[in-house]
């Protein structure tokens, strides 16, 4: 899978410690130019649907599964790959001092009509719930929290990242 691009948090002076590294896929649906994210209130931003690869899962068994928890999608198809975004972030724990967490990214078809999530615990705390919203929007949306929130980390800029490139190239691929 291609590399889309590999971020390493500001507060690593080297990537060359003891890392961990969690693999995790997230899919990209598309509807002309909206796109099915998860909003989460807490944080006030929009991400690719998504999560962890289990023990034992490839990554699209992992992408089915969080896909089905997160939004209540069904019928997931025509699984293709788009890209692969690599993060190097502090971690400290479990003899660890960074966390590198590989996300690879997916397009793929679903049902028009959701069923029910099954989110954790810890997701419902947050207020995240699967919303359509059009690209431009989301990425609108994402930036100025980047500018105006004290709450951002980089995943609302690995995630305004990669809808940038979902806008770049598959709206264009779409519109032709």
């Amino acid at each position: 899978m291609r590399l889309l691009k590999s971020s390493i948090h500001p507060s690593l002076e080297s990537v060359d410690q003891p890392a961990f590294l969690r693999l995790a896929a997230r899919g990209i649906i598309l509807k002309g130019e909206d796109i099915l994210m998860l909003y989460t209130q807490r944080y006030d931003d929009y991400t690719l649907p998504g999560g962890g690869v289990d023990e034992g899962e490839n990554q699209v068994e992992g992408l089915i599964r969080e896909l089905t928890e997160e939004t209540g999608a069904r019928n997931i198809r025509n699984v293709q790959a788009f890209g692969l975004y690599e993060e190097f972030r502090p971690w400290n724990r479990d003899g660890f001092e960074i966390m590198q967490m590989k996300s690879y990214c997916y397009t793929c078809e679903i049902d028009e009509q959701l069923g029910e999530t099954s989110l954790e615990d810890y997701e419902v705390k947050n207020g995240m719930k699967p919303v359509w919203i059009n690209v431009h929007d989301a990425i609108k949306h994402n930036l100025d929290t980047i500018k105006n929130s004290d709450k951002k980390g980089m995943s609302i800029e690995r995630e305004t990242f990669l809808l940038s490139m979902i806008r770049d190239e598959l709206l264009v691929v779409a519109s032709c």
